[in-house]
C-alpha cells in the first residue's frame, strides 16, 4: 500500500500547534517533534499525542520514518536545519531565513538536491483567491498591470517576553515577519520583480504594514491595470472592469477552519493564514499521494508554492528597503549570486559604526564644537 511520508515537525509555537492536526487530517503521520528545549518538546508532544520528541536536531533528521521535514522555528535556526535536512535526503517545507546569506546557503543546498522538495511556507500563494487572481491577471482581466497596493493592519506582533521577533538581526520585526510574504505574493501574482523599490515593467507597488492597530486583522491586496482592478479582501476576491459601474464578487472562500485545532494556535494565527495552511497541507498530500516511494513527489499540486530561490529574493527586497530607509535614497535590489566574504561584512559593519560615531561627535558643532572630518567611505556604482 502506498503511504504518505512520515513528518518531522520542528517548532512548538502557534504554527506548529496548528500544523500538526492539519497534517493528520490529510493522512500524514507526525513521527517526531523537535523543541528548543526538552521540556517544550515534551509538553507539546504530550498535548498532541506525538510519541517521539527531542531537543536534538539529528534525532529528528535521522529518524528512519521521517521523510518530510516541516520547519516552523525562529529564522536564525532555519538555514542550519533545512540545509542539513536536504543533505540527509529529506524533503523540506520551511519558513524564511534570518538573512540573505542564510537564504543563499539554502538555495545552494536545494540546487545540489533538485529531486528533493525544498519549499518556502508562504501559505498566501495557496489561497483560492490569489490562485484565481493570478489566473485573471494572465487572462488580461485588468489589462496591463500598473499599480499594486497591499495593506496589512494588525495588533502588535510582540509578546510579553523578549524574543527573536524583537531583533532585526534575528529576522524579527513586521517587515521581515509579514512584509516578505507580501513581497513574494505581488511578484507571484504579476510575474514582475522589484528592481529599485519599483517593480519591473513600470509597475508601481505600495505596501502598508501597520502593527499598532487593535481590532480585526485587515489584509487587502489590490492590482490595478489599464482595463480594471482586482481586490482580495481577506480570502475573498472582487473585481471591477473600467466599463462597469460597480465591483463584482468573483470568489468567496467558504472554507470552515477550527475543527480539531487546539485553542491556542488559531487565536495567534490570523484566519487568512489558517486557511492558507489548510490549502497548503492539502496540496502537499496531493503531491505525495500515489507515489511509489515516500520521498518522491509530484510538482504539479504544489506548483504555486514559493521555492528557496523565491525566499532569497524576498530577503533581498527587504534588505534593499532597509538600506533605502537608512540612506534616504533609492536602493537597487541585489540578489546574491555568490556567498559574500565574511571580512567584507565585518568592514561594512565597522564602517556603519564609524559613521554613527562621527555623527554623534559632530552633534556639538552648532554649539561651537570642532568640526570633524567624516571617515572615508567607498562607494560602489553599477548600472541600474
Amino acid at each position: 500500500m502506498k503511504m504518505l511520508p512520515g513528518v518531522g515537525v520542528f517548532g512548538t509555537g502557534s504554527s506548529a500547534r496548528v500544523l500538526v492536526p492539519l497534517l493528520r487530517a490529510e493522512g500524514f503521520t507526525v513521527e517526531a517533534l523537535w523543541g528548543k528545549t526538552e521540556e517544550e518538546a515534551k509538553q507539546l508532544a504530550e498535548e498532541m499525542n506525538i510519541t517521539f520528541y527531542t531537543s536534538r536536531t539529528d534525532d529528528v533528521l535521522l529518524h528512519q520514518d521521517v521523510d518530510l521535514v516541516c520547519i516552523n522555528i525562529p529564522p536564525p535556526l532555519t538555514r542550519q536545519i533545512s540545509v542539513k535536512a536536504l543533505g540527509i535526503g529529506k524533503n523540506v517545507v520551511c519558513e524564511k531565513a534570518a538573512t540573505s546569506v542564510d537564504a543563499f546557503r539554502m538555495v545552494t543546498a536545494s540546487r545540489y538536491y533538485p529531486q528533493l522538495m525544498s519549499l518556502m511556507g508562504n501559505v498566501l500563494r495557496f489561497l483560492p483567491a490569489f490562485v484565481r487572481m493570478k489566473q485573471l491577471i494572465a487572462e488580461h482581466y485588468v489589462g496591463a498591470v500598473m499599480i499594486c497596493d497591499a495593506r496589512v493592519y494588525s495588533g502588535s506582533l510582540l509578546s510579553p517576553n523578549y524574543g527573536w521577533i524583537c531583533d532585526e538581526l534575528m529576522g524579527g520585526g513586521g517587515l521581515h515577519t509579514m512584509g516578505t510574504y507580501i513581497v513574494d505574493l505581488l511578484t507571484h501574482l504579476t510575474g514582475q520583480r522589484a528592481e529599485k523599490m519599483l517593480m519591473g515593467g513600470g509597475v508601481c507597488s505600495t505596501v502598508t504594514l501597520n502593527f499598532n492597530m487593535p481590532g480585526a486583522f485587515v489584509h487587502e491586496v489590490m492590482v490595478v491595470g489599464s482595463a480594471g482592478r482586482l481586490v482580495a479582501r481577506g480570502a475573498d476576491l472582487y473585481g471591477q472592469r473600467n466599463s462597469a459601474t460597480r465591483e463584482e464578487l468573483l470568489l468567496r472562500d467558504s472554507l470552515a477552519v477550527g475543527t480539531g485545532l487546539p485553542e491556542q494556535g488559531p487565536q495567534d494565527v490570523p484566519l487568512l493564514y489558517l486557511k492558507g495552511m489548510v490549502y497548503m497541507v492539502q496540496a502537499l498530500r496531493q503531491s505525495f499521494q500515489g507515489q511509489g516511494d515516500r520521498r518522491t513527489w509530484d510538482h504539479t499540486p504544489v506548483s504555486m508554492a514559493a521555492s528557496f530561490e523565491d525566499g532569497l529574493y524576498m530577503q533581498s527586497v527587504v534588505d534593499a528597503i532597509k538600506r533605502s530607509s537608512r540612506s534616504g535614497e533609492w536602493e537597487a535590489v541585489e540578489v546574491l549570486t555568490e556567498e559574500p566574504d565574511a571580512n567584507q561584512n565585518l568592514c561594512e559593519a565597522l564602517q556603519r559604526n564609524n559613521l554613527s560615531t562621527w555623527a554623534e561627535l559632530n552633534s556639538g558643532e552648532s554649539e561651537g564644537g570642532p568640526r570633524r572630518t567624516p571617515p572615508p567611505v567607498l562607494i560602489y556604482s553599477s548600472d541600474w
